[in-house]
């Protein structure tokens, strides 16, 4: 049984991936800030019959990753599947952003992928077996209007997927990302019709992707089956992004 922990489990996409990554016979470690729906995601699992502990984290912090990160090699031994899923928003125009939107979006969205890698990918490379899964967004490719800390972060775990992939290679460790388009949220279903059509005027598969969809490319990437890829980004958005 291999470990794997997900960060941003709580709810949404990282609910999805903790449960498909159960489903496939791992152990699931569900990371989040909030203890309630870490713990939530956990009990699902358990539930379900899956196999699975909450552990709650603030992803923004080096010293809290760091602290988890012991306590969890000292409990399991390793980690084998590494899923970066936390993210947050702050949008707003350029010269509306404040300090605190710029640096909270990065420290959360890129610098905890650097924080978790680097607690945690060592017994991977020991061990010459490892996935680590980067969920970055379309929007890391094409930029947004009023999403520029966004932008900078998700594209920024692309430069950092690549360069790791090429650092890992040799201890058989694969690193890649996902870059999720329009999936169906509590937020994007309240949207009024003429915002809903415009998004899906820019999908040609016209319609929105779900958790469940990013899900299962984690699923495979987090498998055997593609131990030949790494360095790479899957767009998995209905072909807006081609």
């Amino acid at each position: 049984m291999k470990v794997a922990l997900v960060t941003g489990a709580g709810r949404g996409i990282g609910k999805a991936i903790a449960s498909s990554l159960a489903s496939s016979g791992h152990f699931v470690i569900c990371v989040s800030k909030s203890e309630t729906s870490c713990q939530g995601a956990a009990d699902e699992i358990n539930q379900s019959g899956g196999k699975a502990v909450a552990m709650a984290v603030d992803v923004s912090n080096s010293a809290e990753v760091k602290a988890a990160s012991e306590q969890i090699l000292s409990d399991y031994e390793r980690v084998d599947i590494l899923v970066n899923n936390a993210g947050i928003t702050k949008d707003g125009l350029l010269f509306r952003m404040t300090d605190e939107d710029w640096e909270s979006v990065l420290q959360t969205n890129l610098n905890s992928c650097f924080y978790w890698t680097r607690n945690l990918a060592r017994p991977m490379t020991r061990k010459r077996w490892g996935r680590i899964i980067n969920i970055s967004s379309v929007i890391g490719l094409v930029g947004n209007a009023g999403q520029a800390n966004y932008a900078a972060a998700k594209a920024g775990m692309i430069g950092f997927t690549k360069s790791l992939a090429k650092e890992f290679a040799g201890r058989s460790v694969t690193v890649n990302a996902i870059a999720p388009g329009f999936i169906e949220t509590d937020m994007t279903t309240s949207m009024d019709d003429s915002a809903q059509k415009h998004i899906l005027g820019a999908i040609p598969l016209k319609k929105m992707g779900t958790s469940q969809d990013i899900a299962e490319m984690t699923k495979y990437l987090s498998s055997d089956s593609a131990n030949y890829i790494t360095g790479q980004v899957f767009t998995v958005d209905g072909g807006m992004v081609m």
